[in-house]
């Protein structure tokens, strides 16, 4: 549960301009995030993001064979993939989770029709498009490793 109010803290900070809770100025200013997922297979992972989701690979370790690790981008969007074994020997704190547990991603587009459109029969759809309590329009995807993926287009 701490790792989730973390979470929340620092995307309110982010959202805020960095004006921390409780009107407490911090002098670290985040700059980005790039989640590090936990994957069975970062090989197989690295080829759904890049050949279905059309992101870019940035670094791999190592960079040809077996991967233990991966980052991929799109535009401001990025993600790093562990091996499952290696993530949990690095953070023991991990061993007793599987992939994609409680986690959701909220990623913007630009035209989340499209998206949809292209996405459909290629991926699994966690949940249909659909227009929001906010004005948005959105879907979600899992992706390869049971992570949902949710894009969303803002209300014009």
């Amino acid at each position: 549960m701490k790792y989730i109010s973390l979470i929340f803290a620092m995307c309110y900070v982010v959202c805020t301009n960095g004006q921390s809770i409780n009107n407490l100025k911090m002098t670290n200013q985040f700059t980005s995030l790039s989640p590090n997922l936990m994957v069975d297979n970062v090989n197989e992972t690295l080829d759904f993001y890049v050949s279905v989701l059309g992101f870019n690979k940035i670094v791999t370790v190592p960079e040809t064979g077996k991967l233990d690790w991966a980052m991929v981008q799109s535009g401001s969007i990025a993600f790093m993939f562990q091996e499952k074994e290696n993530i949990k020997a690095e953070y023991p704190q991990l061993k007793e989770f599987e992939n994609g547990g409680g986690l959701t991603f909220y990623i913007n587009v630009m035209n989340v029709h499209e998206l949809f459109e292209n996405l459909k029969g290629k991926v699994k759809i966690a949940k249909e498009m659909h227009t929001t309590f906010y004005g948005a329009t959105d879907f979600a995807i899992e992706d390869n490793n049971g992570y949902i993926l949710t894009f969303s287009q803002s209300a014009k």
